[in-house]
This record gives structure tokens, C-alpha cells and sequence, in this order.
């Protein structure tokens, strides 16, 4: 038999009971962290438990909309659950990506719970240098 010690997990537990599970009309959200790295932004969400056939990723314009569903396990008639704190059900979240990432070469890879995804920057949006022109052909003015 297992005993838990944290008194705020059982209120969180509660509140997942009260909320109910998420549905593809109204999921959870799911946790992310996003930051640059070089020429490219990551993006990483935290998916344990979600098979990489569950996960659909779209773009559309600059919006980039991850959603996942965590199913509950088949279990054996004999089976007797104690103890069920992971949520199951549908999870979701929207990013607006800035214009100067380019969506088309968006890559995605699925690792141990992970979802990352890397967004390169546009090559428009790069800082390039702007070479000077020296003018020779000088014309003189008269009046």
C-alpha cells in the first residue's frame, strides 16, 4: 500500500477530480520551457506517458497549436487501482510565433516524455552587413 506525506497533493488531486479530465474541446495545458539557442528557438514540452502517435503539432500563419492525449492503460479485470494521480485525458498549447521565425522548416523530435521542437530564424530576420558602393563616375554641374 502506498501513503503519501504531501497535504497540497491531495488538493490538487481534488481540484483535477472537480476539473475532470481534458477533452479535445476544452484540454489541460501542458508544461513548456522556450528559449534561443543559436540561430534557432526550442521549444520543449513535457509529455510523459503520451505515445508519439497521440501528439499532433500544426502551423498555421505564425500560430503553433501542440496537442496531446494521454490514455489510460488497459488493465486485467484483477486489477485494483490504489493510488491514480497522473491526469489523463487531452492536453494543449498555443504559441504565436513571431514573424521572423521560419515555419517551414520547423523540426520536431519525441524523447523520453519530451516533445522538443527547434523554429530556426528567418534569414531575413538575421543581422547581414550592407557593403558601400564607392561612386567614380563624378558629373559636374554648370550653370
Amino acid at each position: 500500500m502506498l501513503m503519501r506525506t504531501d497535504p497540497f497533493r491531495e488538493l490538487d488531486r481534488l481540484a483535477q477530480q472537480l476539473m475532470g479530465p481534458g477533452t479535445w474541446s476544452k484540454p489541460s495545458a501542458m508544461p513548456m520551457d522556450a528559449y534561443r539557442e543559436g540561430d534557432e528557438y526550442v521549444v520543449a514540452f513535457d509529455l510523459p506517458g503520451v505515445t508519439a502517435d497521440a501528439i499532433d503539432i500544426d502551423v498555421e500563419r505564425n500560430m503553433l497549436t501542440v496537442k496531446a492525449e494521454r490514455r489510460p492503460v488497459a488493465k486485467a479485470d484483477d486489477v485494483q487501482a490504489e493510488l491514480s494521480e497522473r491526469p489523463m485525458g487531452v492536453f494543449s498549447r498555443q504559441i504565436v510565433l513571431a514573424d521572423t521565425l521560419d515555419t517551414e522548416r520547423i523540426k520536431a523530435d519525441y524523447d523520453a516524455g519530451v516533445l522538443i521542437l527547434r523554429i530556426p530564424i528567418a534569414e531575413r530576420a538575421k543581422p547581414r552587413k550592407i557593403s558601400i558602393g564607392v561612386a567614380t563616375d563624378h558629373k559636374e554641374i554648370s550653370g
